[in-house]
């Protein structure tokens, strides 16, 4: 069994953050029968870097609890560190992993920023290195000098930042920090990524004449991602206006020092969740939250569409097999990092879906839209990429090498195929230590028969 040392409790989340692999390819295990487990998740990503931008930005010390540890956010505590920040870990009542207090200290330069293949760093992070006092150089894994980054490079231009990137609008580049950024008024097109907006936002506030920003694309993909950014900076004293839709404004002021829980990560819950409907049975997450800014909470109205029965009562929601797993359609432009595992769902469908909104996720870790293309029908499957989507045509599948390209949302959608399809073999499962190293201890629990709620080890 492959696992990422991520899962050793013996590792430091702190020190080298590469991933490592002991074997290549990973059966994936197939359910003996119904599921029937509960689990908890670790915390979000999404939350967890924006709240340690805005700590290393604030005023005072700030506590967050129940972080995620995961290869993502430990990227983001190294970076921070790097520009000046001070990141310690302290006991918490998290189960996994300790809570940390952040003390902001003065932003420098003078370093490189590995951003691995994590978006947040490498476009949450700039900003705030044109607030440091020198050079910062950002770049990341291979697959991270392939992700679109002008928009980041062209608007802190505009802002008054200096960034020498020879041209490539992508890593690696070098923000020339003055200690201070002007700010202003900006127009951007943020179509392939939310993030654009949200690293704007959450540095807006330290801007010299705070932040005037107008997306001008044609859509706006994962505007939820958005309003978390925008709900994050509001539980720190910064209001955020918006006086038209694709228009914000942020002025100049303070970050407040704050004591935040992290929430579980919704998005991360999908497989597991959509797991009851392709094995039959049921499956429960706890600590599920009754309010949220999370695309995940989406799964429970999407997965109805499926066939599942859902209820939610308290802090667990509870997903079980309906009659048949149908095929439905879809428009995820607003929720586009669960279609992994949604796309995983149809394939294994009595009746085709049409999955459309996720043109802008061609640009995530992979060409998401073209993996899972290539990896379905090359178990059987009658998958068409659309220009904004896919068409899935339920075939019956055979095992087979399922690539992940280094993306942890091809992997765990393989293991989802997996559960029902005997000799499918992931690669390189470890890349789930992204945002989810505990990923397969968890699996392995999930198809256990009569799994109890899982606590990590």
């Amino acid at each position: 069994m492959l696992i990422s040392r991520y899962s050793k409790p013996e590792f430091d989340p702190y020190g080298d953050t590469s991933p490592e692999e002991t074997n290549e390819w990973w059966p994936a295990p197939t359910a003996d029968g119904p599921l029937d487990a509960g689990l908890s998740l670790p915390g979000s990503k999404s939350l967890t870097n924006r709240e340690l931008v805005l700590a290393a930005l604030a005023e005072g010390p700030s506590l967050l609890r129940s972080p995620l540890h995961s290869r993502d956010s430990d990227l983001m505590v190294a970076a921070l560190r790097q520009l000046g920040t001070t990141i310690e870990s302290v006991p918490g009542a998290g189960e996994y992993g300790p809570d940390l207090r952040v003390t902001p200290g003065e932003l420098v330069g003078s370093t490189t920023i590995d951003c691995g293949l994590a978006g947040t760093v490498m476009r949450f992070l700039p900003p705030v290195a044109a607030l440091a006092l020198g050079p910062t150089t950002f770049d990341g894994d291979a697959g991270a000098r392939r992700r679109p980054m002008a928009t980041t490079i062209s608007s802190l231009r505009a802002l008054g930042a200096d960034i020498n990137d020879d041209g490539r609008g992508a890593l690696p580049f070098t923000v020339h920090g003055t200690g201070t950024l002007a700010g202003g008024e900006v127009t951007i097109d943020a179509s392939t990524s939310s993030q654009f907006v949200s690293g704007l936002l959450l540095a807006g506030a330290r801007l010299e004449h705070g932040l005037h920003l107008r997306h001008s694309g044609e859509r706006l993909p994962s505007l939820p991602h958005i309003e978390m950014t925008i709900a994050t900076l509001a539980r720190r004293g910064v209001v955020v206006l918006s006086p038209s839709i694709g228009e914000w404004v942020v002025p100049p002021g303070p970050i407040a020092g704050a004591e935040v829980d992290i929430e579980p990560d919704l998005s991360n819950a999908a497989p597991f969740l959509a797991a009851a409907l392709v094995a039959g049975g049921t499956v429960t997450i706890t600590g599920w939250p009754s309010d949220t800014t999370q695309v995940g909470a989406d799964l429970a109205e999407l997965l109805p569409l499926f066939g599942a029965r859902v209820s939610l009562v308290g802090d667990r929601l509870t997903v079980s097999a309906g009659e048949r797993l149908s095929g439905a359609d879809l428009d995820l432009s607003t929720g586009g990092e669960l279609a992994p595992a949604l796309v995983a769902l149809a394939a294994l469908a009595d009746s085709p879906s049409t999955i459309t909104g996720i043109g802008h996720i061609r640009h995530h870790e992979t060409d998401r839209l073209a993996a899972l293309t290539a990896e379905i029908n090359g178990l059987g499957g009658a998958v068409t990429e659309l220009p904004d989507g896919l068409r899935i045509d339920p075939r019956p599948l055979h095992g087979g090498h399922w690539r992940s390209y280094d993306d942890h949302r091809m992997a765990t959608a393989g293991a989802l195929i997996g559960l029902v399809v005997p000799g499918v073999e992931i690669e390189n499962i470890g890349t789930t230590a992204k945002t989810l190293p505990q990923f397969v201890d968890l699996w392995q629990t999930l198809v256990a028969p009569g799994t109890a709620p899982v606590v990590p080890t």
